[in-house]
């Protein structure tokens, strides 16, 4: 294995589209939400562990979920969390992670990827990312995975690519556009799923850093002898709220001019709401998926049930629907309608008294 080759895996998010399972003291990282035995953190780190060493695969999320990833994945010690004492984004704990990482090894290569991310072919996810690698260790270039369309999805970032290598040149990034703009992206054909997955040497970025991000560069660089001693946690806890809240996409992305794609297609979904879950799991007949539960469906079609392990639930009449049950809530919502589910949540701190969110 390449001693060379580093993960950041970030897991801080709340995951509000998949309330009431995700809650902001057990967000859906967390959670067994395939129904296999094991959390999507823990999925995400057995798959780059394949690849890279496990020490050198490490772990940004909020330091109040500290426990829960280290009773998660008791394999890693505790210099390999990055914990953020206040959520600002993905630029400022990719710079921390960046910094962290060349203190260690001036020669690291490193990807940067979600802890929520469905794979189907993990062997050509991690050639994928090992051709990327490659690339990055002798170049001076950022990476990203581009995956190829098979639909105009307006629920993801596009990139625009030019080149006939395998590695193409990146001309622009698009946030998620409306259905007519992601029609003509598709019919354009040099147009890519934007993944948020990113590699890149440790010292490329850091210079891109200095280039875009030059204050934030200069907070944390404050800070460059005290990576993987003792006194990290302290300048953290004392820095981190400084740091400009803003994306690794606006903050460096989008104004680089050395930035590379790599289109990849090795069955990809973001699992970003209960309707993209819905579309991986297995399904019955008349295409309605169930997690836990122990259902009978009648003259329903298109559901997805989960609950707690065992329930006995009846569905009688449902077209398209989200059932989803976690202790004391049911939620019952049209999945053409779960991007509702945040303005639910919103409601329901409102409402209810109790904390269900």
């Amino acid at each position: 294995m390449n001693k060379n080759y580093y993960a950041v895996i970030m897991a801080g998010g709340i995951g509000s589209r998949f309330w009431p399972m995700s809650t902001s003291e057990f967000p859906k990282q967390f959670h067994d939400m395939l129904g296999v035995g094991k959390s999507l953190l823990q999925l995400t780190f057995a798959r780059f562990e394949k690849l890279i060493p496990k020490e050198n695969i490490l772990i940004s999320t909020n330091k109040k979920y500290k426990n829960l990833v280290l009773e998660q994945l008791p394999e890693i010690t505790e210099q390999q969390l990055l914990l953020e004492p206040i959520m600002r984004n993905t630029a400022p704990c990719i710079l921390y992670a960046a910094l962290k990482i060349n203190a260690q090894n001036k020669n690291a290569v490193m990807i940067v990827a979600p802890s929520d991310h469905w794979i189907d072919n993990e062997t050509e996810f991690l050639n994928n990312i090992e051709t990327a690698f490659i690339e990055s260790a002798t170049k001076d270039i950022l990476m990203t995975l581009g995956i190829k369309p098979n639909n105009p999805n307006t629920g993801y970032g596009y990139i625009q690519f030019e080149g006939s290598n395998t590695i193409k040149n990146v001309l622009n990034f698009t946030e998620k556009p409306n259905l007519e703009k992601a029609k003509q992206f598709l019919n354009q054909g040099n147009y890519l799923w934007n993944a948020g997955i990113f590699i890149w040497s440790t010292k490329s970025i850091l210079k891109s850093f200095k280039q875009s991000l030059p204050k934030m560069e200069a907070l944390f660089s404050i800070g460059n002898t005290v990576w993987n001693t003792d006194f990290e946690d302290d300048f953290i806890t004392d820095n981190y709220e400084k740091a400009t809240s803003i994306s690794i996409d606006v903050g460096i992305m989008e104004k680089a001019t050395n930035v590379k794609v790599l289109p990849v297609d090795f069955g990809w979904n973001d699992l970003g709401t209960w309707g993209s879950l819905h579309n991986k799991l297995n399904k019955d007949s008349n295409n309605n998926t169930v997690v836990n539960a122990k259902t009978i469906f009648r003259n329903s079609t298109n559901n997805i049930v989960r609950t707690q392990k065992g329930k006995h639930v009846v569905i009688q009449g449902l077209d398209n629907f989200i059932v989803v049950e976690k202790d004391n809530v049911l939620l019952i919502c049209p999945k053409d309608k779960e991007q509702d589910i945040k303005q639910i949540v919103v409601e329901v701190k409102k409402q209810f008294k109790e904390n269900l969110t």
